[in-house]
Order: C-alpha cells, then structure tokens, then sequence
C-alpha cells in the first residue's frame, strides 16, 4: 500500500511539472499584462441613398494578424419550413477581415449584398474568431428627414392665411455630404393632382426650405400631400408628409399675476415678462385699483389698448376670424374690470406703426384677490410675423 501511495504523488510531481500551452497573454511595451475589455462595433451606417455598409470591430482579447471570419445574418424563414422568421446567415456573404495592431478589423458589403432595400430593413454583421467575437446591427435609414411647417424655429399649425411656413428638409447620405437637388411636390385631397412646388428643384445650403400657405388649399379640401424627393447615382428616396390646414388661430397661450405696486403691476404681453406699471413695455397693468389698462409710460409713447367683452366659450374657442370679427361689432373700451361680466374679454394692442406691431388677444380672468391682485390666463399671436417676438 504504501509502494502504490508513493508511485501516486511521484506521478502527481511529475504531471504538476509538465509544461502546458496557455493563451499568450497581450502585453505591453514593458512586459506588463494588459487587462482587456469588451468587444464593440462602429458603423458609419448606411441610407436610402446609400451604396454600402462598413462596420469596424475592435476586439480587445485578439491579437494582430488574428483572421476573423464575417457573415452578414437576416430574417428569414429557415430551410427546414415553418411560417416564423429568425436571423439566420445569408448565404454568400462570408468574408474575412485581419486584425491589425490597433486591435480592429474591418468589413465592407454593398447594399445589394446585404439585401437592403428600403428604410427598416436591417443586417446583423456578426465577427467570429478564435478569441473574439463581435456583433453589429446595421438599419437602413431614410436619407430625406423632414421636419413639420415652422416659422421663426416655431411648429405651427398651418392656419388658412396668405402667410408662409416652410418645411426644413434635409438629405443626409451616410457616405458623403449630399450635392444634388430636392424635387417637392404637393397634392390636394387624396383626388388632387400632383404639382410642382414653387422652387422645385430645390439646391444650395441644407435645410431646404419648402413653402407651404393656407392659401395654397382649395376651399372646402383641409388636407394636402407632400413629397419630398432626391437622388444619388442610382438611387433614389422620396419621403411623405401630410398637412391638415385648420381656421386662424391664436398661436400661443400664457397666464400672468398683475399685483398693485411693485416690480409685477405691470406685463409685458408679447414676452410674457411682469415689469413695472410704469415701464416702457408694461402694455397692460394695474393701478390704484385692479382694473386692467395699458401702463402709463407705454401709453404716454402713443401705443394703445382697447377691449371687448366676450364669452369663455369665445376664448376656448381659440377661433381668430370670429374673434376678430366680435371686436370689430363690440363696444370698445380702454379699460377692463376683471370682475365684471364673464371676466373675459377680446383686446387689441398697437405696439407700433407696421401691420405686424398690431395684435389680437383673448383675455380671461382666473382669479381677484380684491386690493391686492388679478390672476389671467392669455392668448395671444395671430400672424406668424408674431412668432419671431411673442415668447
């Protein structure tokens, strides 16, 4: 027994001493081991107008001259049968790619390759080597983005104007900035006939700015179809849009606190600011009791303020025509008791000599606090001209 016992640990000895082969661990210029980390993938991507795809993998646990092997993976409906679609390997797209000292590897597919389409559509590219392992996927994207009808950076809602809004277009390739020109037409209701839009083609410095007016849609037909449209070498991409014009309207709504006295006795309507009763701004404030008037220096510079009383239903309302049509057959006055009628009221400010330094408001009283203040909510901005200054 004790002869076996001894042939046992001589053997052990011996096993414990023979040398094996161990993954060489990365190091550095001084020998010191590299601690690595996780793999990870850069793609530029690829767009509608777009002839390829690369992806770039950088794989910490290979070492330089490591071949990896690609293969591109999409939905499909196995070979063995079945209805439902899994990622699988697209036959004829393996393809290696060496590893250099920075640690990557990179691979190129065209589209056509890749079986890329139209916008969604997506590939899984798939790294696989003797250490690493890396995985990207790569989606399709629209080349055309469009925003919706703005002016002054604002999104409007198209009202039936003669004023302009413009939808900001853009054509963004992945591989190249974009040098050609957007061809933008519109159709009006789903029987309209397609037309050219004023300055189609369009060219030059991004965003194309395409113009959309209420005046542009036939009476009794609210919608209108856009298409935006570009191409690049063989491709091409066409993005849609829709537009639903709706009845004028107040652009914006706020709510102020006038407090007699003070720094808040008066707001400056346009900017939604409280100021002085006495500041050159102050086109509505109180004094000496909480009925509303223009402040005394705005008004000492030859600017005015009228009312109109009218109905909560008129101020949820929001409808600019008949509002403005209400103030014109009311009696107006320079001064307005929040506490009398509805406490709600039609006003009209002249800020100014331009057609634009005219605005149009609705007025409704939340709160009176007697002697000390008057709480109201607002609505204020008819002409888009008033999206440049109303805040």
């Amino acid at each position: 027994m004790k002869k076996f016992i001894s042939i046992f640990c001589v053997l052990v000895l011996i096993l414990s001493c023979t040398e094996q082969d161990y993954y060489e661990l990365p190091k550095d210029a001084n020998g010191n081991v590299l601690l690595t980390g996780i793999s990870s993938t850069t793609s530029t991507g690829i767009s509608t107008l777009d002839g390829s795809l690369t992806v770039t993998a950088t794989l910490p646990n290979a070492k330089s001259g490591d071949v990896m092997n690609i293969e591109l993976l999409q939905l499909q409906i196995p070979t063995t049968g079945g209805t439902t679609t899994q990622l699988l390997p697209m036959t004829g797209t393996q393809k290696t790619a060496t590893v250099g000292a920075d640690f990557k590897a990179t691979v190129t597919y065209t589209r056509a390759e890749a079986k890329l389409t139209k916008a969604s559509d997506y590939v899984t590219v798939v790294f696989n080597g003797v250490t690493e392992y890396a995985k990207a996927r790569v989606d399709m994207v629209p080349a055309i983005t469009s925003t919706k009808p703005i002016v002054s950076g604002v999104v409007v809602d198209v009202a039936r104007t003669a004023e302009t809004a413009y939808f900001n277009v853009n054509v963004m390739p992945k591989e190249a900035a974009y040098t050609g020109t957007l061809v933008a037409k519109r159709k009006n209701g789903t029987t309209g006939t397609w037309v050219t839009i004023t300055g189609s083609p369009f060219s030059g410095t991004q965003p194309f700015m395409v113009p959309i007016s209420g005046t542009d849609f036939a009476a009794g037909k609210d919608t209108m179809f856009y298409s935006f449209s570009a191409a690049k070498g063989t491709y091409m991409d066409e993005v849609m849009s829709t537009v639903i014009v709706r009845d004028p309207y107040f652009f914006l709504k706020k709510s102020a606190t006038l407090t007699l006295g003070g720094s808040s006795a008066g707001r400056n309507l346009l900017i939604n600011a409280a100021v002085a009763e006495n500041d050159a701004t102050a086109n509505i404030a109180v004094s000496g009791s909480l009925v509303l008037k223009g402040g005394s220096a705005w008004l000492a510079a030859g600017k005015t303020i009228e009312f109109v009383p009218t109905t909560a239903a008129m101020y949820d309302a929001n409808n600019l025509t008949n509002t403005i049509a209400a103030f014109t057959a009311g009696t107006k006055t320079t001064t307005a008791d929040p506490i009398s009628g509805t406490g709600t009221f039609i006003f009209k400010i002249v800020n100014g000599t331009a057609v634009a330094d005219v605005y149009y408001g609705l007025l409704k009283v939340t709160s009176v606090l007697p002697g000390v203040s008057t709480s109201f909510e607002y609505r204020i901005g008819d002409k888009y001209a008033h999206l440049s200054v109303v805040k």
